[in-house]
């Protein structure tokens, strides 16, 4: 029977079902396939579930598939349990060791067998009967295993555990010579530095899956993971003892579950702050400093601006603008109050009245425009946001990660509580995107004696992370709250935010179907609704148009009318491929110049942010012996250089999830809707892909899809703590 023996070394297409499609690097073969020995193939098949670091054995067929070339099909696979030979290979081939590459290591053990490190630290003539290993290799090879003396044996048990070599460097050089005990009796104390998956995993290894120290690991995991997964603060114990079972296979009683949850009240890891409501503890701190802080600010006096309408009128006319009564009680009481919110849809005003506060407080306070930078901070959680702010007041802007210096390394804020930023008015703009810990952060490392205004429209996606800060704080009513309500059209025919304020309440118009001067419906379904995306893409690209004009907004990466489908159709329709164009390819990506591309982490140290949209300029290979690829992506203005394995930062962004789309605006949006985005369709996400678009929408796909997403509100309802908090601190003082 044929087969193949190695490692997955990339996943390209991952289906709901298990299906896979990805890289494997061959190590052995039958006769039939040795042919592919020591290289990597693409394979397709149906894996439960793989792990990189493990060998496998694949079974099935290599074929010459007519659309995508040679791959291996797997029929059936067995887990390999990682062998001394494996892990000993693998220590000699790591970079750790000077001059032994893959292939080196193996003549190595091959020669010397598994007590080779040994073997050769005694003595480094030894590698002299292995071929091909000359006396100033062996002596490299040796120096190097001598450096990592104290080292080497810990990293090979770390491996056969199932560590990679980095990640047993990380623990020894927090843990030392006391690695091996404390993973064999704390190994979830290296959870700030190790994933939980792979500890859990290890641990599995070692000991039984209902262990009291596991079970109380993954029920503060539990917390993290329900967080993240439904928005939520806090969780009851039902919930909780549901999730456990589910997520860990973890089938303990729920007497001894109640056992474990109570242990960790006592050892304050989670806090019981009412009647069944659990907190993990860092979020029950978040919420109480997040009370703290706001109450703190709005307790300043009250400022009382007396010439307010003569001020007002002398802005208007300068400006050439002309605000209505209730964006004049906007800009005044931002202006008057120590903390405020200003919250809207599209077209009502926010920007304007952004710019007339920052304008306003400038003169007040006799501030000299060049000094405007040390007074006035503009943040936003996006850097396309940021940018929006800065361009409609003229003064920087910065992300909020940006302006706290954020860390990358360390995942810690530079600017907190013992470092705080003095300015004296602070204004945030989509503040329905800020989760929990950032929130929290950010008034950590503010002072008290500042106006804080707070922007943001309460009907947007919700944050990614934990919690509803937006709407917690608006629901407290101890802040001033100025809703905007009137929606000030692109045109005299604009209805793209009368569409929006209709799908908000729910209420839609029975024209919503007809076609309008910035907007339409057009009835897809299944493979029609691409072909139609790129049929309008294509008649856009005839009249000018560009992907820089044009954004399409899908609710998920995967399926038929998926993001990483409509990347790929979209790659050709405005940059196929060009003799005068690099191009790189990544996995089952071509990643080409001119290409359209989307960050996909913060990476502040390049001022450059998740969910910013950039263009790569250039692509450089350099011919060293290891061969370097570098592209040059242009954000706005910012240059980057990326590497090769800075490419998983990446993906195309002809299509972007709606979630990523928040914080940005665009000339043309078309938003694909279907039954099959069926996980995703609901109010909040409609709402928040149709108010992107400033100058046109195009709505495909189908009429009961979207009336279904309209009136689902999924994604409303989280358990947070943070109004009863704040009202709580209230009371108290």
């Amino acid at each position: 029977m044929e087969y193949i023996r190695g490692k997955f070394k990339q996943m390209i297409y991952e289906g709901d079902n298990g299906y896979k499609v990805g890289l494997f690097r061959v190590k052995e073969a039958t006769e039939e396939l040795e042919e592919l020995v020591n290289k990597t193939i693409t394979f397709t098949g149906y894996f439960p579930e793989v792990n990189g670091e493990d060998y496998y054995i694949l079974y099935g067929k290599y074929i010459d598939n007519a659309r995508y070339g040679k791959q291996y099909q797997v029929t059936s696979y067995e887990k390999e349990e990682p062998k001394g030979k494996d892990a000993v290979i693998s220590f000699l081939s790591s970079p750790l060791i000077k001059g032994c590459g893959e292939k080196t290591a193996e003549n190595i053990v091959n020669t010397l067998g598994d007590d080779a490190i040994k073997l050769i630290k005694e003595d480094a003539n030894v590698l002299l009967q292995v071929p091909g290993i000359s006396e100033k290799k062996a002596l490299r090879i040796y120096d190097s295993i001598n450096r990592y003396q104290s080292t080497d044996e810990i990293i090979i048990s770390l491996q056969k555990l199932g560590f990679t070599i980095n990640e047993g460097l990380t623990i020894i050089n927090k843990y030392g010579e006391n690695t091996l005990s404390i993973v064999e009796e704390k190994i979830y104390s290296l959870i700030d530095i190790i994933d939980f998956n792979k500890l859990d995993k290890v641990f599995l290894c070692m000991k039984a899956a209902d262990a009291k120290e596991r079970v109380k690991a993954c029920l503060i995991e539990s917390f993290k993971r329900l967080g993240m997964k439904n928005g939520d603060t806090y969780c009851s114990k039902q919930e909780l003892f549901a999730f456990i079972r589910n997520e860990f296979k973890i089938f303990i009683e729920e007497d001894e579950f109640s056992t474990y949850l109570n242990e960790l009240i006592l050892e304050e890891e989670i806090i019981l702050a009412d009647v069944d409501k659990y907190f993990l503890k860092e979020y029950y701190i978040y919420e109480e400093m997040i009370a703290n802080n706001l109450l703190l600010i709005n307790k300043y006096n009250k400022e009382v601006i007396n010439d307010f309408d003569d001020l007002i009128i002398n802005l208007e006319a300068e400006k050439g603008v002309k605000y209505n009564k209730e964006q004049k009680n906007a800009i005044r009481e931002s202006l008057e109050n120590r903390v405020s919110i200003i919250t809207g849809g599209p077209g009502t005003g926010k920007t304007t009245i952004i710019n007339a506060i920052v304008q306003l407080y400038i003169r007040l306070n006799n501030i000299n425009p060049k000094d405007a930078l040390n007074k006035i901070a503009l943040l936003a959680p996006t850097g396309r946001a940021a940018k929006k702010m800065s361009e409609s007041t003229g003064l920087p802007a910065s992300t909020i990660h940006r302006y706290l210096k954020w860390n990358r390394e360390t995942d810690e804020f530079q600017i907190n509580e013992f470092n705080k930023n003095y300015h004296k008015l602070v204004i945030v703009d989509e503040t329905s995107m800020i989760d929990t810990y950032l929130f929290h952060s950010l008034l950590q490392g503010i002072n008290h004696n500042i106006k804080l205004i707070l922007v943001g429209d309460t009907n947007q996606l919700p944050s990614v992370g934990p919690g509803m800060i937006l709407n917690d704080i608006i629901n407290t009513n101890l802040f001033a709250h100025i809703p905007l309500e009137h929606i000030y059209r692109q045109s005299e025919n604009s209805y793209i935010p009368i569409l929006a304020k209709e799908i908000k309440s729910k209420s839609l118009n029975p024209d919503f179907m007809e076609q309008k001067d910035d907007y339409n419906f057009l009835n897809a379904s299944g493979p029609s609704i691409k072909e139609m995306i790129k049929k309008i893409c294509v008649m856009s690209s005839e009249k000018g148009l560009t992907e820089d004009d044009i954004q399409v907004l899908a609710p998920m990466y995967k399926g038929e009318n998926g993001i990483d489908n409509l990347n790929i159709l979209l790659q050709k329709v405005f940059n196929p491929p060009s003799d005068e164009k690099k191009e790189i390819k990544y996995g089952d990506i071509i990643y080409r110049e001119e290409d359209k591309v989307l960050q996909l982490v913060n990476d502040p140290d390049n001022n450059v942010f998740n969910g910013d949209i950039g263009y790569i300029k250039s692509i450089t290979t350099i011919q060293t012996p290891t061969k370097k690829d570098y592209l040059t992506i242009d954000f706005d203005g910012n240059k980057v250089i990326y590497t090769r394995e800075d490419l998983i930062n990446i993906k195309h962004a002809y299509a972007i999830t709606i979630h990523k789309s928040q914080g940005s605006e665009f000339s043309h949006v078309i938003m694909p809707i279907s039954k099959a985005y069926y996980k995703m369709l609901y109010n909040k996400l409609i709402y928040t892909g149709v108010s992107r678009a400033k100058k046109s929408l195009v709505i495909i796909g189908e009429q009961e899809a979207f009336l279904t997403a309209i009136n689902n509100d999924y994604s409303t309802m989280r358990k947070t703590n943070l109004m009863n908090k704040i009202l709580e601190e209230n009371n108290n003082i």
